[in-house]
C-alpha cells in the first residue's frame, strides 16, 4: 500500500526502489530513488512545494545524489536540498537565469489546478539556479554501488532532456518524453523531429517497466512503441511541426 504523508505519496517498487508522487498538483510529478549498496540516485525532485530530503532521508541513509530528466521548474524543485546534482549542458543556461519563462508565470503554473499545504507561500517560490555537479552526455552510466544507471539524451521535450536506463531490472525512466496524458511539445524549446528520434532511440530497448514523470504509474511498455509509430505516422503526413495542435490517439496525445 502507499504511503501518503502531507504532500508526498510514496510507492516502494522493489527493495531498493521508491517513487515519491505529488498527487496534490494537476502533473503528478513522479520522482524516483534508486539506491545501491554505495550511494543513492534520486531522479528528478519535484515541484519544491513541501521538502522531498525529509522523505528521502527516511528511506535511505545514503549520500544521494540528485538528477534532472530535464530543468523544468517542476522537476528541480527540491534540487536545493542537493548540492551534488547532474543536468544535461544544453540546460546549463536554464539554471543560470536563462529560463524561458518568467517567475510571475512560474509562480502561477505552480498553483494552478493545486492544492498546496496551508503554511505554502507562492511569494517565496523560487526556481531552482545552480551548477551541476557533473554534467551528463548520452550514454553516461552513474555507478551506485551494484547498480549501474545509464544516462541517455532524449531532446524533443526540451533541449537536455535525459532518459535513465537500467539495463538489469529493465527499469526505463522517462522523465516528458513519455507519460500517459497530453505530450507537450509546442513550446519554442521543444524540438519534434528530436522527439520521433528520442523515441526511436529508447523504443530499441528491452524495456520491463516504464516510470514516466507524469500521471499514470501502470504504462505498458508497447505505449513507447504506439508513440513512436505515431511521430513517424505524423513526420510521413508532413505534421510534425509546431503549429500543427493537438493529435489525439485515445489513451495519449500530442500538441505540436
Amino acid at each position: 500500500m502507499p504511503e501518503k504523508t502531507n504532500w508526498f505519496t510514496i510507492n516502494q517498487v522493489d527493495d531498493s526502489t521508491w517513487i515519491l508522487s505529488e498527487y496534490r498538483h494537476w502533473e503528478e510529478t513522479h520522482c524516483y530513488l534508486l539506491c545501491g549498496s554505495r550511494r543513492a540516485l534520486l531522479i528528478d525532485t519535484g515541484l519544491g512545494i513541501c521538502n522531498i530530503q525529509e522523505e528521502v532521508c527516511r528511506l535511505t541513509d545514503k549520500p544521494v545524489t540528485a538528477a534532472a530528466t530535464h530543468i523544468h521548474w517542476d522537476h528541480i524543485g527540491g534540487h536545493k536540498y542537493y548540492p551534488d546534482f547532474c543536468a544535461h549542458r544544453a540546460e546549463l543556461s536554464w539554471l543560470q537565469g536563462g529560463f524561458p519563462l518568467s517567475m510571475e508565470a512560474v509562480r502561477a503554473m505552480v498553483l494552478d489546478r493545486c492544492d498546496p499545504p496551508e503554511d505554502f507561500d507562492i511569494q517565496t517560490y523560487q526556481m531552482f539556479q545552480g551548477m551541476p555537479t557533473r554534467l551528463l552526455e548520452d550514454g553516461d552510466v552513474i555507478d551506485l554501488g551494484g547498480r549501474a544507471v545509464q544516462a541517455l539524451h532524449t531532446p524533443g521535450h526540451s533541449p537536455g532532456h535525459l532518459c535513465f536506463w537500467e539495463a538489469e531490472r529493465g527499469y526505463l525512466f522517462t522523465g516528458d518524453l513519455v507519460y500517459q496524458d497530453t505530450l507537450l511539445a509546442y513550446y519554442p524549446s521543444t524540438d519534434p523531429q528530436a522527439y520521433l528520434q528520442s523515441l526511436e532511440k529508447i523504443a530499441a530497448l528491452p524495456a520491463q517497466r516504464i516510470f514516466p514523470g507524469h500521471h499514470a504509474l501502470t504504462i505498458r511498455p508497447e505505449l513507447v512503441c504506439r508513440m513512436r509509430d505515431a511521430f513517424r505516422e505524423l513526420q510521413a503526413q508532413e505534421k510534425l511541426c509546431h503549429g500543427s495542435g493537438l493529435c489525439d490517439y485515445g489513451d495519449w496525445a500530442v500538441w505540436l
